[in-house]
This record gives C-alpha cells, sequence and structure tokens, in this order.
C-alpha cells in the first residue's frame, strides 16, 4: 500500500525544536513567559496589527472577542454560512443569534452586494445585527472594502475571522487587520501551527487588554485571588508560542509551496471538463493575494462523467485524503431554524465542492499521485458520458 497523503499536515523544521527546548532549558513550561510575548510582538510586526494576544485555540478567540466587544443574550450577529463550525459556535456560547449571509462564486467568500443590502434593509427596519463575523475562506480574502464600510455606516462591529487565512492579503494589507477585532488559528491543519492555538488581533489597546484579563481566569491585579468578572483558562503556553515563532518565520516560504502546490494541480487538472478551481479573487487590486490554504474545486458530474464523491472515494482508495467543502451552516442540524440570507450558491458549492492534499511539505511524487486519480476518474466519466449518449 501506498503511504497516506494527507489534507494538510504540520511541516515543521529545526527551528521549532530549537525554540522549544530553550522553553525546556529555561523550565518556562507553564502558561506564558518569553516566548509567548515574543510571538505576539513577532505578529503584530507581521501584520501590521497594533495588539496581539496568544490564545489557546481561534475558537477562544472568537470566544473573547465577543465577550470583550459586550455581545450576549439576544444580539444578532451576521455569520457567513459557508464556513466551519467554530466561525459560529462561539456565538451560542454567549447567547447571541446567528444569521447566516451567503458566498459569491467569484471569491466562495461571502457576497458582499447581497451584504449590504441586507444590512441596509435591517436598516431602514430598525433591526441592524450587532456585529457580523466576515470568515476568509480557504486562504483567500473576502471582499473587505463595501463590507467594511458598509458596518462603519450602521454602526455594526465587524469581527473577521482569519483562521484560514493567515498569509493572505487585500489591497496589500493582512487578513484580519481590518475590523474591530480578527483573529487566526494555529490547529494542526493551518498554514503554520503551534498543535493547537491562536492569536487575536485588534487596532484597541483596550479591547486587548480585556481580552487578556478574560483568557487569564479574570483575575483582579492584586496579590491574592480576587475575581469580579467570569474568566476563561485561554491562553496559550510558552512551550507551544516557541513552536509558533518558529513557524511564522516561515510563514511566507509556506505560503509560495502552497500556492505552487496549486499552480501545479491548476496546470494538470484545471482545463478537465467539467472542474473548476476556486477562483482567486480579483477585487484588492495588487494587493490581494490569497494563501492557497487548500486547493479546491467544484465537479460539474454532468460534464465530468462522476461527481465529487466519486472522486473522493477514489482517492481514498488509494490513501489519499480529500473532503467535501465546508457543509453550509444554515444546513447544520444544530442550527436549524436560524434565518439565512441567500444560500442557494453555498448549497452549491456544497454538492459539488472538493478540497484536494495541500499541505506545504506535499512532494512532487505525492501531487502527481493525487492528479493520476483524479485524470483517472475524469477518464472514465468521459467513458460513461460517451456510452450513455451511445
Amino acid at each position: 500500500m501506498h503511504e497516506r497523503i494527507y489534507l494538510s499536515p504540520p511541516h515543521l523544521g529545526e527551528r521549532e525544536e530549537q525554540l522549544v527546548l530553550e522553553a525546556f532549558r529555561t523550565n518556562w513550561i507553564a502558561p506564558l513567559g518569553p516566548h509567548v510575548d515574543a510571538f505576539e510582538h513577532e505578529l503584530c510586526a507581521y501584520t501590521g496589527a497594533p495588539n496581539a494576544v496568544a490564545l489557546s485555540s481561534g475558537t477562544a478567540a472568537l470566544h473573547l472577542a465577543l465577550e470583550a466587544l459586550g455581545i450576549g443574550a439576544g444580539d444578532e450577529v451576521w455569520v457567513s454560512t459557508l464556513t466551519f463550525a467554530a466561525s459560529v459556535f462561539p456565538l451560542r456560547y454567549v447567547g447571541a443569534v446567528p444569521v447566516f449571509v451567503d458566498a459569491d462564486h467569484s471569491s466562495w467568500n461571502m457576497d458582499p452586494a447581497l451584504f449590504v443590502d441586507a444590512l441596509h434593509d435591517a436598516a431602514r427596519r430598525n433591526a441592524l445585527p450587532r456585529a457580523v463575523v466576515l470568515v476568509h475562506l480557504y486562504g483567500q480574502c473576502a471582499d473587505v472594502k463595501p463590507i467594511a464600510e458598509a458596518c462603519a455606516m450602521h454602526g455594526v462591529l465587524l469581527i473577521e475571522d482569519a483562521a484560514e487565512a493567515l498569509g493572505a492579503t487585500y489591497d496589500g494589507r493582512a487578513a484580519g487587520t481590518f475590523g474591530d477585532i480578527g483573529f487566526y488559528s494555529f490547529n494542526g491543519n493551518k498554514i503554520i501551527t503551534t498543535s493547537g492555538g491562536g492569536m487575536l488581533v485588534t487596532p484597541h489597546a483596550q479591547v486587548a487588554q480585556r481580552v487578556r484579563t478574560l483568557a487569564t481566569q479574570a483575575r483582579e491585579p492584586v496579590p491574592h485571588y480576587e475575581h469580579r468578572h467570569v474568566g476563561y483558562n485561554y491562553r496559550l503556553s510558552n512551550v507551544l508560542a516557541g513552536i509558533g515563532r518558529g513557524q511564522l518565520e516561515q510563514l511566507e516560504s509556506r505560503v509560495a509551496a502552497r500556492r505552487a502546490v496549486f499552480a501545479r494541480y491548476d496546470a494538470s487538472i484545471g482545463a478537465l471538463p467539467g472542474l473548476t478551481l476556486m477562483p482567486e479573487a480579483s477585487y484588492g487590486r495588487s494587493g490581494m493575494r490569497s494563501t492557497r490554504w487548500l486547493t479546491t474545486l467544484t465537479i460539474d458530474a454532468a460534464q465530468f462523467g462522476v461527481d465529487h464523491e466519486t472522486v473522493r472515494v477514489a482517492l481514498e482508495a488509494q490513501q489519499i485524503e480529500a473532503r467535501p467543502v465546508w457543509k453550509p451552516m444554515h444546513q447544520q442540524p444544530v442550527f436549524a431554524g436560524c434565518r439565512v440570507i441567500g444560500g442557494s450558491v453555498s448549497d452549491a458549492l456544497f454538492a459539488t465542492g472538493l478540497c484536494l492534499p495541500s499541505g506545504s511539505s506535499l512532494t512532487l511524487a505525492q501531487q502527481h499521485r493525487v492528479i493520476d486519480v483524479v485524470q483517472s476518474c475524469a477518464e472514465a466519466g468521459r467513458t460513461e458520458l460517451t456510452s450513455a449518449a451511445a
């Protein structure tokens, strides 16, 4: 049997090991420490964000973003429907009410025209949401400008879920730095990892301080343990921050590697009838860059001959991990009954979409294995279509 090819495995080097050993040798094993401080400073330098707080996960970052901004029970929050459930679960933690907004075909991100029209309509009805969680999907920025402008016009808070998009840019600025709060994930499958972890960024120093307090059990600054608010144990450990520092040093090379993986897929299978790779949006002018965290595509079975699930199963039979694109949140049983604005585009992407192995450590030989399976499926599909037409 072939060695298994994973969708997006961790890609570590010697530098991460050196920094972890430094934490051991200096006995900075407990949460917080010099690696945490340095990781926050270095991520601010990379993204241009004025303030950063290292946390235990991207989910924790969104939870604390909502808490720090005062979003709570009954508050309506609009969020991209084509995303992972962690973009929405923290809304339920605080009792907020999610409303899902559809994607557009050009970027797979939140449809800006649909959003702006719906927000203006909500303003006319005196029914504005408290906040918007704008997801930057699969390493590509949403069209931030019209969404941010509409939020500013109506006094709606903007939170950027850049969990999948560290290294992506829009108008030359880093994903996650346009709103009131942005956050990143360093889960094991992300473009850089700390094993598990996340980072919250914000232009507001007082918000960052509030998040720091909440993340460390909301302990008051007195010698004894005193708490006036409910807090959380959400800070990143110094050991994991060491991994993150080493990973951040390699971020640009990791982005280049993933973009090269996408380019090889595009050259090899991008022109197959019925197969369409996720487009790189044209908005953001020359300052737009997708990291291609995952190479994703859609398959029109009527043209390709077989559907995306047949391709996924064929890849799995060859020990190659592939997955459907995110199931839209408005289709998830846990969110049954929630309102959705639009939805048909996200439904269609889920019904036809597939994610291919995209890791920055993917070898040429491994990628050719993936390509060979997809091309074999295309050949079988053409045979099937020819037989059906005869």
